[in-house]
């Protein structure tokens, strides 16, 4: 059973205690099955006793896109209510993870990932070269050879072109990592999550085990990831995180895994998880947020022994999280938050905590030069997302796609800065939020609400102006002569 989320207040860290002995950069990991290598969890962690808060009533939610404001959706309306429905949750000891999906689910995420809210997620690689059509572009063109790509490729490059050619063009020529930073600052994000390898393999940073296919040795050649971190880490109060793909498309141990039915192991021991290793010891991200299985389960990957590692051991252990992508039947079910799907939003209530990854641009996740303005979303309907996808307990991790010299597009840029306008207003009512019992109004469409029980708060979120002037909310239940409206 997966901790419910609700009013309690439950600690959202644990101290873990340093490990003695073998360290260094690729430390020994704890293999589900191994007796000798496995960690034993002293205290286990009984379910929490937080109750879920009741789904929203479908019924009275308006249909997605339908009631789009015409101004920046502005005000964020407090209510001062009745003390929270659940007491306190009792205090946490401090515990040991095993290599095992029982064990590592009871893990307490870390308080302040819920308490941000709010996160940019960047799309960055080899892929923004061809910028055409998808991410996706080599798996399209070489491998389903879908006409579109076939055709670009026909016109604009050679014959003999190949997909790795694409290397040297990626120069990341004017890529300022201190620019970002200030961009992604005036966004209102909490963290981010840069790509530091998708499907293609490349990594954006020196990796040991991509020799001559990553940002060091080709394109760039500069670790964009170290430049990035510093960056954040110097000039905003964000937390670092990093994408990684298990997978790599057409590598060759793979290949080979993949047909053996994964029985061999050739590719997560030889270049997945040192690279995981190497990732977390160099660069210490804070979220790490794991993707593309290739449908391999999470055996093959050895997921539950690499995370009783990072929960235990690693230099994040106290404050990193981690998502549901472990592995082929891990997603929504295993791991830290659920994303369950991209651009999941599933406008209800869950009960464990969740996160709506979602792209500006509706179509891809890598920059597109063949974009049109209307394949952006309006910052009017990126604000509903953030605040349905709050309401209901998720986190919102918003996508852009820097181009191939490392610019972030204006487009992109306005968004961002945008809705960092919006939440400069009303941030009160987002970041440090806990869901209320009602999610969304029933009496007027497009109201939706958050709270904070310790200081008996509840915000009512409209994204729609009244015409009429006046607010009615069917939700509040109001006590004369002691709630409040600000």
């Amino acid at each position: 059973m997966q901790p419910s989320w609700g009013y309690c207040e439950c600690p959202g860290e644990w101290r873990l205690p340093p490990r003695r002995g073998k360290g260094g950069l690729f430390p020994s990991p704890a293999w589900s099955g191994d007796s000798g290598a496995a960690y034993s969890a002293a205290i286990k962690r009984k379910d929490s006793p937080c109750e879920a808060a009741p789904a929203c009533k479908e019924d009275s939610r308006p249909a997605r896109g339908d009631m789009r404001p015409r101004e920046l959706p502005g005000l964020a309306l407090p209510l001062l209510l009745l003390p929270p429905l659940l007491p306190p949750c009792p205090a946490r000891s401090a515990a040991r993870f095993d290599p095992t999906w029982e064990s590592l689910d009871a893990r307490q995420l870390p308080a302040w990932f819920d308490q941000a809210k709010f996160g940019i997620f960047i799309h960055w690689g080899v892929f923004s070269v061809p910028s055409f059509g998808s991410e996706w572009f080599w798996w399209y063109w070489q491998k389903e050879k879908i006409l579109k790509y076939v055709e670009f490729m026909k016109d604009n490059y050679p014959p003999s072109f190949k997909y790795e050619d694409f290397g040297p063009l990626f120069t990341a020529k004017f890529f300022n990592a201190n620019q970002w930073a200030d961009i992604f600052q005036a966004s209102g994000a909490k963290y981010i999550v840069l790509t530091s390898k998708h499907h293609e393999g490349f990594t954006l940073w020196g990796s040991e085990y991509s020799w001559n296919w990553n940002a060091i040795d080709e394109g760039p050649k500069r670790d964009i990831v170290k430049e990035l971190e510093v960056a954040i880490r110097n000039r905003t109060d964000l937390r670092f995180g990093l994408y990684y793909s298990l997978f790599e498309w057409f590598h060759p141990l793979f290949l080979e895994d993949e047909s053996s039915s994964f029985h061999k192991r050739q590719f997560p021991v030889s270049k997945t998880l040192p690279e995981l290793y190497e990732l977390v010891n160099a660069y210490q991200p804070e979220i790490l947020w794991s993707d593309g299985d290739g449908g391999a389960p999470d055996q093959y990957w050895n997921s539950t022994g690499f995370l009783a590692w990072l929960y235990n051991e690693s230099p994040v252990r106290d404050t990193v999280v981690t998502n549901d992508r472990w592995g082929a039947g891990s997603i929504c079910k295993h791991g830290g938050f659920y994303t369950c799907s991209d651009r999941y939003n599933p406008g209800h209530l869950l009960p464990h905590k969740w996160e709506n990854c979602m792209t500006i641009d509706k179509l891809s996740w890598g920059y597109r030069r063949d974009a049109g303005i209307s394949d952006y979303l309006t910052i009017e309907e990126l604000v509903k997302q953030l605040v349905e996808t709050v309401s209901c307990g998720g986190n919102l991790l918003m996508n852009i796609g820097p181009t191939l010299d490392g610019t972030i597009s204006v487009v992109f840029e306005e968004r961002l800065r945008q809705m960092g306008s919006w939440l400069r207003v009303n941030g009160e009512a987002i970041y440090e939020t806990h869901t209320w019992r009602s999610q969304n109004d029933t009496v007027t469409p497009d109201v939706w609400y958050t709270s904070k029980p310790k200081e008996k708060l509840v915000y009512a979120l409209f994204l729609k102006w009244p015409t009429s002037g006046q607010l009615f909310l069917g939700q509040p239940k109001t006590i004369l002569g002691a709630t409040q409206i600000a």
